[in-house]
């Protein structure tokens, strides 16, 4: 999933309840695989952020100091900015990008 050509909101938006529920039928079972298909965007982000992150990660018994790292930092500011995982998933599921078996 490339996460800079997404076009999903990063304020929350009200959606036509019709257009979510059409390729179901039911507007429970489209939220229900939006939210699956959210906790799976959820987790790769969050991994993709570990995995960065740990790049910067310096592995001291000592507390006493702290760094600042400008690089991590922005890291941290880009993801910070990123739009919601549930709003990756409902425009996935409007593009018809997610595909659900009955």
């Amino acid at each position: 999933m490339d996460l800079k050509k997404t076009q999903a909101a990063v304020n929350t938006i009200t959606y036509n309840k019709a257009e979510i529920e059409k390729p179901t039928g039911n507007i429970y079972e489209a939220i229900t695989i939006i939210a699956k298909r959210a906790n799976q965007i959820n987790s790769e982000i969050k991994k993709e952020l570990i995995d960065k992150l740990d790049e910067f990660a310096t592995y001291n018994d000592s507390l006493d100091e702290v760094f600042e790292n400008k690089e991590q930092i922005e890291v941290s500011k880009y993801y910070e900015k990123l739009p919601k995982p549930h709003a990756l998933a409902v425009e996935e599921w409007l593009k018809g990008d997610i595909t659900f078996k009955e």
